[in-house]
């Protein structure tokens, strides 16, 4: 005896039934990706976001730490530099000693 066909209609719905699960895959699939790649972008801008905060706040403490002595703007007046406006008289004998 020879060995029973399949009818058409049924081989075009395993055919159909086939292609179906592979679209059901490769949806699945390209939407698991994206999720994916959200979740990486999302994280590398939180990182990143946190590695300028710390540079910020390093630079900010250090320039604190390092910071010179304040220097004065100008150089005070010393009594010996400065120079009477009116001459003071000679010392004199007065009248009497």
């Amino acid at each position: 005896m020879m060995a029973a066909r399949t009818s058409r209609g049924s081989q075009r719905s395993r055919s159909e039934a086939e292609r179906a699960r592979l679209y059901a895959a490769r949806t699945a699939w390209h939407q698991k990706l994206q999720r994916r790649r959200m979740r990486d972008t999302v994280l590398a801008c939180i990182v990143g976001g946190l590695i300028v905060v710390g540079a910020v706040v390093s630079q900010t403490v250090h320039a604190q730490v390092t910071a010179p002595a304040p220097t004065p703007s100008h150089a005070p007046a010393t009594p010996a530099a400065t120079t009477p406006a009116v001459p003071s008289p000679d010392p004199t004998q007065t009248p009497g000693e």
